[in-house]
């Protein structure tokens, strides 16, 4: 995995090492993942045959990504049910601050880290929420057949399709066209998506929206301490 011509270690190696060297010393497992992660510098990369990005669009860190793929190498010596339990609930365990989170990943690392938070979590929330109230509405009027509402769903926090837009993303991106998307390029587009919505919305409606999407987070999952308005 050496990236450096002159067999230096390349940070993903020192990463890894010093999670490894941490958790035998040791160290709690999450402050070594972390400590792990801020070393990692690299934005994505293939390993065991899939593309992994950690920085989704340039901007957006997609920290449980980046942990899996840390764990995966130091699986002997982190606890099995814990570590599915971080993964699975997207959040480290509760001992671990807000404070420490930010400390630990460093300024750059932790603005990114709200970036997909925002971008990408709250996102995926609001688009939910928004096709649950269409659904609602739909069942409401005394409709009795299933429908996909999620292309109405678009419409009210996008005005535009499905379609329509995951084609300009592409085209944005020079992405080739495919039959479905894969969860790395739904990730890039929803982030995509925010950063329209941003553009495409008064103030008030990107307020609205993003408090709207935060509500409808899982209780499992929680906004970091002290966070206002979405980045731009």
């Amino acid at each position: 995995m050496n990236d450096c011509k002159s067999g230096a270690p390349s940070d993903k190696d020192q990463a890894i090492a010093h999670l490894r060297t941490s958790l035998e010393k040791g160290v709690e497992w999450p402050r070594a993942l972390l400590e792990a992660m801020a070393l990692w510098t690299a934005p994505e990369e293939v390993f065991q045959g899939a593309r992994l990005v950690y920085l989704i669009g340039s901007e957006a860190f997609d920290w449980l990504t980046l942990a899996s793929r840390l764990a995966s190498e130091a699986r002997d010596l982190i606890p099995f049910d814990e570590l599915e339990e971080m993964l699975f609930g997207g959040r480290l365990p509760a001992e671990v601050g807000d404070e420490e989170f930010k400390e630990i990943l460093g300024a750059e690392k932790y603005s990114a880290y709200l970036n997909f938070f925002y971008g990408i979590e709250v996102e995926t929330a609001l688009q939910h929420i928004v096709e649950l109230e269409v659904e609602k509405r739909f069942y409401a009027s005394g409709r009795q057949f299933s429908a996909d509402h999620a292309d109405t769903a678009f419409q009210r926090i996008y005005r535009a399709s499905w379609d329509d837009l995951l084609a300009a993303y592409r085209e944005d991106q020079g992405i080739e066209a495919a039959p479905a998307a894969f969860l790395t390029e739904l990730k890039g587009f929803t982030y995509w998506l925010f950063k329209r919505r941003l553009r495409v919305s008064d103030k008030a409606k990107i307020a609205s929206d993003t408090q709207k999407g935060m509500a409808a987070l899982d209780s499992t999952i929680r906004a970091p301490d002290g966070i206002g308005s979405p980045v731009s």
